[in-house]
């Protein structure tokens, strides 16, 4: 039989759940622009220690995945989702991406990665970088790119600001990337009688221990976090470094107020939270917290929602029908 042919062929690396939805919300925005998507995933390898032995090990897991998927299909356009993903590729693509491997590997974590991400990314037929700053760290020379943010979109009606019982909630499902030491210190010293911290994403094994006014209720699904995000007042974070941000997004599409460190990376939020209220992105997190829940900015919600409108799923699939989709299929 001879193999199928599909427009496009999206090699799905899956390594955390934020890039298992942003696979899923690609695909759906391709498939409502016209196109027809076949996803392969890559099969989840054994743990291992080090970053460059764990990337070695996903490349070539999404190179499996890819030439099972090409001696089925015959598609138009293959689209690597992340640039482990086509590290090994058997055939090239578009690289989909929120951080390349330039800025996430320094040193003897990406010796191997980086030089051959330099020539992925020169070799691409396209990118698709999904922030400014995205492409910014992308190695020179690379190929042309079409920017396609992850979108967000509100989960639901949450509770007016002022009447919402979780007085600010963090994500932490790497705690030494997200700064989860950073935000307990700065809650400690910001929070008052009666107002209680929530650490979402973490294990309550990894924080036995928790300290007053703060709760850490363990495994979700996401339903179940947007549910939190929307009775939660501040979200606070203190990322070392933010390669995207989806939490973020997500904490003011479901009207947070966003408290940040000025963390370096593409991190989509920080400019939004800048324009929102300066003072509430600062090294100084405490005093920060404090300004968030006794004297937020005017209609800061508001505003909030106006400045996410490029990350709405409709903003998104104009660029997806409008740019993306021509460039892939020619």
């Amino acid at each position: 039989m001879a193999p199928e042919s599909a427009d496009v062929l999206l090699v799905s690396l899956g390594s955390t759940a934020g890039l298992r939805a942003s696979d899923e919300e690609l695909a759906a925005s391709l498939r409502r622009a016209g196109a027809s998507v076949v996803v392969a995933a890559a099969e989840p390898p054994p743990q291992v220690r080090t970053f460059a032995l764990t990337d070695l090990r996903w490349a070539r897991a999404a190179a499996r995945a890819a030439r099972a998927a090409l001696a089925r299909e015959r598609p138009r356009a293959i689209v690597y989702s992340t640039t482990t993903a086509a590290l090994l590729w058997p055939a090239p693509g578009a690289i989909r991406y929120d951080a390349p491997a330039a800025a996430t590997r320094p040193g003897r974590h990406g010796i191997w990665q980086r030089p051959l991400e330099a020539r992925r990314v020169r070799e691409a037929p396209l990118l698709i970088p999904t922030a400014p700053g995205t492409l910014a760290e992308t190695p020179e020379p690379h190929a042309d790119a079409v920017i396609v943010p992850i979108p967000v979109e509100p989960s639901g009606l949450g509770e007016p600001w002022a009447l919402r019982e979780v007085a600010a909630l963090t994500y932490a499902a790497d705690p030494q990337k997200k700064g989860l030491d950073r935000v307990l210190a700065a809650w400690a010293a910001a929070r008052r009688e009666g107002e209680r911290l929530v650490v979402a994403g973490l294990e309550p094994e990894r924080l036995p221990d928790p300290p007053p006014g703060v709760e850490v209720p363990g495994p979700m699904d996401r339903e179940a976090y947007r549910a939190l995000l929307r009775r939660a007042r501040v979200f606070v974070t203190a990322p070392r470094r933010e390669d995207y941000g989806i939490a973020q997004l997500e904490a003011l599409a479901d009207g947070c107020v966003l408290v940040t460190t000025p963390a370096p990376g593409p991190y989509a939020a920080l400019e939004i939270a800048r324009e929102l209220d300066p003072r509430l992105v600062s090294d100084e997190l405490a005093p920060a917290i404090r300004a968030a829940l006794d004297d937020p900015a005017p209609r800061y919600v508001a505003r909030s929602i106006d400045l996410l409108a490029p990350y709405t799923r409709a903003a998104v699939d104009r660029v997806v029908a409008g740019e993306l989709l021509p460039r892939l299929l020619g």
